[in-house]
This record gives C-alpha cells, sequence and structure tokens, in this order.
C-alpha cells in the first residue's frame, strides 16, 4: 500500500491530491539518493589533517625591555614562547616579566617559571602539565636573584 492511498483513506482526498502527494514524495527521495547532492555533502567535510597546525615554540633572549612587545606579538599569534631574561639587567627583566604577565592574562594564557630567569609563556589552546619546582627550589638556594 502505497503513500498515496494511505493518505487517501486517511484524508479522504481527492484523486489529483493524492497523486500530486505521490509525486513530491518521490521527488525528495530521488534528490537525497542523487549522487550530485551526495558530491556537495562530501565538499563540506573537512579532513582532520587539513585543520590540524603544527604548533612552534619559541625560544628568546631579549637584550632590552623593548622586545618585550615582539614577544607579546608572538603570543597573540598564539605560538608558545621560552623566555631567556639570563643575559638582561634585573630591573628591566622584571619590567618584562610584568609586561607578559598582562599579556598573557589578556589572551587568556599561562605564564609559568621554568628555571631560574627562564619562563614559559602560553596561549589559551596550549595546555602545560606538570612540575619541576624540585628543580626550582634547590636552584633558588644558590641563586636568589628572583
Amino acid at each position: 500500500m502505497g503513500i498515496g492511498s494511505k493518505l487517501k483513506t486517511f484524508f479522504l482526498l481527492d484523486e489529483d491530491e493524492v497523486e500530486y502527494e505521490e509525486e513530491r514524495y518521490q521527488e525528495q527521495e530521488n534528490e537525497e539518493k542523487s549522487p550530485v547532492k551526495q558530491q556537495n555533502q562530501k565538499q563540506n567535510v573537512v579532513s582532520l589533517q587539513s585543520v590540524q597546525q603544527s604548533s612552534k615554540v619559541m625560544i628568546l633572549e631579549p637584550r632590552v625591555y623593548a622586545e618585550a612587545q615582539e614577544i607579546a606579538d608572538h603570543l597573540k599569534n598564539r605560538k608558545s614562547i621560552v623566555v631567556n631574561l639570563q643575559r638582561i639587567q634585573h630591573d628591566q627583566a622584571k619590567r618584562i616579566v610584568d609586561f607578559l604577565s598582562g599579556t598573557v592574562y589578556a589572551i587568556g594564557g599561562d605564564i609559568q617559571r621554568i628555571g631560574s630567569n627562564i619562563f614559559l609563556c602560553t596561549p589559551d589552546n596550549v595546555e602545560v602539565s606538570g612540575n619541576i619546582s624540585e628543580f626550582l627550589q634547590e636552584e633558588e638556594n644558590r641563586n636568589t636573584r628572583w
């Protein structure tokens, strides 16, 4: 029993109306099965490999405070950065850490001290797990710069 006859008996429709409903139902089925529609659906599918971008960790060693803006620009471009502040004056190093802390806060990232005068700055799309505080405590006993 076709859909048209079911509709006819249920609604007591005229023959013309039933034929129209049957044609419309068949057209919908044909559209769903057509290779053109299937091909259009495949074009909307995106490969995960094309979406995944390689992540870079940059290692920067600023010599003056003015280079802090360059480091912040890299963070805004969602790159992780290891900042080595061992070759810069202590007061300028503190200013750079303050500036980067504000930048990291603004983008929802994270800043962690990973060594003596070395900091890891990450954007919000990078999660850092683990802890190296044992090594930091030993190093702090030797060098109390921070």
